[in-house]
C-alpha cells in the first residue's frame, strides 16, 4: 500500500478500511480528486462564485505554506473561527496537511468563550472572519491568550494579516507532513447545550471513517450528488455534511455563508437544487410555518432530507412530508462520534424512532454500573466505531467518565427494541422522576407538539408547592394563536390524552422563542434557571 492511500474492502458486510503507514486525510480529499481528473469539477457553489477542486487544492497548499512561514509546526493548534466560504476549506486542510491541528469553534460565540478556547487551546495563530472580530478582539486581551498571528479572511485590523495577500504571494507545492491515520488531526468544541464546552479530540482517519460508514453506506452518497447543510461547516455535523462527505465521494456543496434561516435557506435549495439536504428540527419548523405562509420553495430536486440535533416530533415530520413529499430520515449523532451512528434509512422510516445502529458501529443501552439493559428499559445510550474521539482535551476526568473500555457513554437515554430500533428519551440530566418514575421531556414535548396551536415546546422539571418534581412545558405558539390561561388548560388536557396523567406537564409557560445553541439544541439548563 502506497503512503497516503486509503483502500475499502466493500465485498464484506461491513466494509474494512485499511490506510497506508503514512496517511494524511488532505491527500484522500483534496490530492486524490485531481488524480481523478476532477479539477475542473465545481467543489463548491457560493454566493461570491464557485470554487472547483483545483481551486481547492491549490489554496489548500498555498495555506500550508502560509501557516509554515509563520511557524506553524506539527501538533501546534490552529483555531478557526470562519464562515462557510472557500477560507474554510484553505484553513482547515491546509493546518492538517502540515500536521498541525484545527481547532474549529462558533463563529456565533462570544469574547469569553473565545478566551476560554484560545487559552487552553494555547493556539499559536486564529483564522477569522470579520463576524467575529469584535468578540474576538477582546478575547485577545485576555492575558491567558498567547496568539501570535490572526489571519483575517476580509478587512483585517491593524497588525492583523490578510488572507488573499499572503495567499497569492505564498508558493503553491508542498510536501505534505507524514501523518498516519492516528494523529492528531482536529478538535471539535461541543457546542454548550449543557453548559462550557469540550473540546473532543479526533485523528486523521475519523472523517474517512463517517464518510464510508454513514454517507456511502446509509445514504448512497456520490460523485453526482450535491449536498446542502444548514449545520455550519465548524459543528462536527457539518464538516461532515460539507467537506467530509463530499471530499470523499467527489460531490458538490452548497454554501451559505451567513447564518441560515427558513427564508434564505428555501431560496438557495430552490435556486441551486440540492440532492441532499441535512437539517435540524428547528430549521424545519420554520421553513415549514415559511412555506405555509405563502414563500415559494422548490426541492423537487431532494432524494434525501436528514434529520438530526434534537428529537423529532411524529407531528413535524407529518407537516414535513405534507408540504414538501419528502419523508424526514432520522438519526442521532455527536461531536464526539463525529457524525450520525444511528440512523433511520431511505424508504425505511420507523416513524418515532431513532433507527439502527449505523454499519461499522456497535450500539447499546447500558445501566449506571455499564451493563446491557434488557429490550424496551431505559439507559444510556454507548456507543463503539473508529471515528469515536480519542479525548476530551485537558479533561482527564470527563474522558473517564465518558469514554470507558473502547465505549463512548453519550449521556443521551434512550432504549432498544427487541427488532433493534433504537428511541431516545432525552438527555441523561434531562431526565424527571415524577412520582417515582421517570419522564421523558422528549416525549412530553412530541405530545405538545401535535396541538395544532403549538410550533416548539421544552419540558424540563419544576417543584410544587410540596416540594415535589413535576413536569414544566415552555411553548412557542404558531402566529395564528395567543397565549391565554384556557389555552394553558387546554394544552396540558390535550397532552393527557396522549401520554400518561404524571408525565402531562403541570404548568406551562408561553415563549417567544427557546433558549438555544447555535446548532439548535434547546438549552434546557437555561430553562432550568428560569428564561
Amino acid at each position: 500500500m502506497q503512503p497516503h492511500e486509503v483502500v475499502v474492502d466493500r465485498s464484506k458486510p461491513v466494509p474494512e478500511l485499511s490506510f497506508g503507514s503514512a496517511f494524511n486525510a488532505s491527500i484522500t480529499l483534496v490530492d486524490r480528486h485531481l488524480t481523478l481528473g476532477r479539477g475542473a469539477k465545481v467543489m463548491a457553489k457560493t454566493n461570491r462564485g464557485n470554487m472547483t477542486y483545483a481551486d481547492l487544492a491549490d489554496g489548500t497548499n498555498r495555506m500550508a505554506n502560509v501557516l509554515h512561514g509563520l511557524g506553524v509546526r506539527r501538533g501546534d493548534r490552529v483555531l478557526l473561527l470562519v464562515t462557510d466560504s472557500p477560507a474554510f476549506y484553505f484553513a482547515f486542510l491546509g493546518t492538517i496537511r502540515l500536521g498541525a491541528v484545527a481547532v474549529l469553534a462558533s463563529t456565533y460565540l462570544r469574547r469569553a468563550d473565545y478566551a476560554y478556547m484560545l487559552g487552553e487551546s494555547a493556539a499559536r495563530v486564529v483564522v477569522a472572519s470579520p463576524v467575529v472580530f469584535a468578540e474576538l478582539t477582546e478575547a485577545l486581551k485576555d492575558p491567558e491568550v498567547k496568539v501570535e498571528h490572526v489571519i483575517a479572511t476580509a478587512n483585517p485590523s491593524q497588525g492583523w494579516l490578510a488572507l488573499d495577500d499572503v495567499l497569492k504571494s505564498a508558493d503553491a507545492l508542498l510536501t505534505v507532513e507524514p501523518t498516519t491515520a492516528k494523529s492528531e488531526c482536529f478538535w471539535l468544541y461541543s457546542s454548550g447545550s449543557t453548559g462550557k464546552p469540550k473540546a473532543a479530540v479526533h485523528q486523521h482517519k475519523d472523517l474517512i471513517y463517517a464518510a464510508v460508514m454513514y454517507a456511502e453506506g446509509i445514504l448512497g452518497l456520490n460523485e453526482n450528488d450535491v449536498i446542502f447543510s444548514v449545520g455550519k461547516l465548524f459543528f462536527a455535523y457539518g464538516i461532515n455534511n460539507s467537506l467530509g462527505f463530499p471530499l470523499w465521494a467527489g460531490a458538490s456543496v452548497i454554501l451559505l455563508e451567513e447564518r441560515a434561516n427558513a427564508e434564505n435557506s428555501l431560496a438557495v435549495m430552490s435556486a441551486e437544487k440540492p440532492s441532499i439536504y441535512f437539517t435540524v428540527p428547528t430549521m424545519l419548523v420554520a421553513q415549514a410555518a415559511a412555506m405555509e405562509n405563502g414563500t415559494p420553495a422548490d426541492l423537487s430536486s431532494l432524494r434525501a432530507c436528514v434529520c438530526g440535533g434534537e428529537p423529532l416530533a411524529d407531528a413535524l415530520f407529518d407537516r414535513w412530508k405534507k408540504l414538501t413529499g419528502h419523508e424526514l430520515i432520522e438519526g442521532i449523532g455527536s461531536s464526539e462520534v463525529l457524525h450520525i451512528y444511528i440512523s433511520n434509512r431511505i424508504g425505511h422510516i420507523k416513524l418515532g424512532s431513532l433507527g439502527r445502529v449505523v454499519p461499522g458501529y456497535e450500539a447499546a443501552i447500558r445501566d449506571s454500573s455499564g451493563k446491557d439493559v434488557p429490550p424496551g428499559e431505559l439507559g444510556e445510550i454507548a456507543i463503539r466505531g473508529e471515528s469515536v474521539a480519542t479525548y476530551y482535551w485537558n479533561k482527564p476526568e470527563k474522558t473517564a467518565e465518558c469514554m470507558r473500555d473502547g465505549w463512548f457513554y453519550s449521556g443521551d437515554s434512550g432504549s432498544m427494541d427487541q427488532n433493534g430500533y433504537f428511541y431516545f428519551a432525552g438527555r441523561r440530566d434531562d431526565m424527571l422522576r415524577v412520582g417515582g418514575m421517570w419522564v421523558s421531556p422528549a416525549e412530553v414535548e412530541a405530545a405538545l407538539m401535535s396541538h395544532p396551536s403549538v410550533l416548539e415546546a421544552a419540558v424540563v422539571g419544576a417543584v410544587d408547592e410540596n416540594k415535589l418534581t413535576k413536569p414544566k412545558a415552555y411553548v412557542v405558539l404558531r402566529q395564528n394563536s395567543t397565549a391565554h390561561p384556557e389555552l394553558e388548560s387546554e394544552l396540558i388536557q390535550f397532552a393527557k390524552t396522549r401520554i400518561a396523567n404524571f408525565m402531562a406537564p403541570r404548568w406551562i409557560e408561553f415563549m417567544p422563542d427557546l433558549p438555544k445553541t447555535a446548532t439548535g439544541k434547546i438549552q434546557r439548563f437555561r430553562l432550568r434557571a428560569g428564561p
